[in-house]
């Protein structure tokens, strides 16, 4: 999942509709079994197989692991990298509502509507710039970063926000994109299937929210 979000949220960021690709969906598979392995690998099994729920968040810097800085620094700026793709896959899909509430709102505003030609770095093409999405985003982003800075628990909230969109964007919505799709009619084996297999991702993620938001009551409280 981290590894396709990075690689879809540069697309999601542009203004223009995505084309349905044929090579995208034959690279997406290949893409899950090259990374799911390996993030089970160091994740899972390298970590909690080893030290149990002992196992601190931060790999590098939670046995006093502080020699190495540039170690450090390089895997600090690895998860920036890491984030930034899902950041701005999620922030899309608000700003797009957002842009599209304004201009079905204030649909005579230039302060909206209009978008001015710049060009920020001599010798590159012109950048449109839209007044309303410049602030308003600029606004979200300071937003989420003081967020981010009164709860700055990283692998807590981190954990929070995974267990909560997990099941409706992981699980649900393709479920249920899968059985309008394929035509699915209800009370068949594959219907039951996928609803069983849909309760049990909801409970599961569910405990996941519940114990996210336990461990950061008690990092913000202690």
């Amino acid at each position: 999942m981290p590894y396709q979000r990075s690689t879809a949220g540069p697309q999601y960021g542009t203004d223009r509709p995505i084309h349905r690709d044929v090579r995208l969906h034959k690279r997406t598979p290949s893409r899950c079994t090259r990374t799911t392995p390996s993030t089970s690998a160091s994740g899972a099994s390298g970590r909690y197989a080893a030290f149990g729920n002992a196992a601190p968040g931060n790999l590098l810097t939670g046995f006093g692991f502080y020699e190495l800085y540039w170690l450090v620094d390089f895997a600090n700026a690895c998860i920036i990298l890491h984030i930034l793709g899902g950041y701005q896959m999620y922030s899309q899909q608000i700003f797009t509502v957002v842009d599209r509430w304004f201009a079905a709102r204030f649909p005579e505003s230039a302060f909206v509507n209009k978008t001015y030609a710049v060009r920020l770095v001599p010798g590159l093409p012109r950048y449109g710039l839209n007044l309303q999405r410049l602030c308003f985003r600029t606004a979200y982003v300071a937003t989420t970063t003081a967020l981010a800075v009164v709860f700055p628990y990283f692998n807590e909230v981190l954990g929070l926000l995974g267990a909560l969109t997990f099941w409706p964007l992981v699980i649900y919505l393709p479920v249920q994109m899968y059985c309008v799709q394929r035509r699915v009619r209800a009370w068949t084996p594959t219907w039951v299937a996928l609803q069983a297999f849909n309760v049990v991702c909801f409970t599961v993620g569910t405990f996941a929210f519940v114990g996210c938001v336990e461990g950061v009551v008690k990092k913000r409280l202690g």
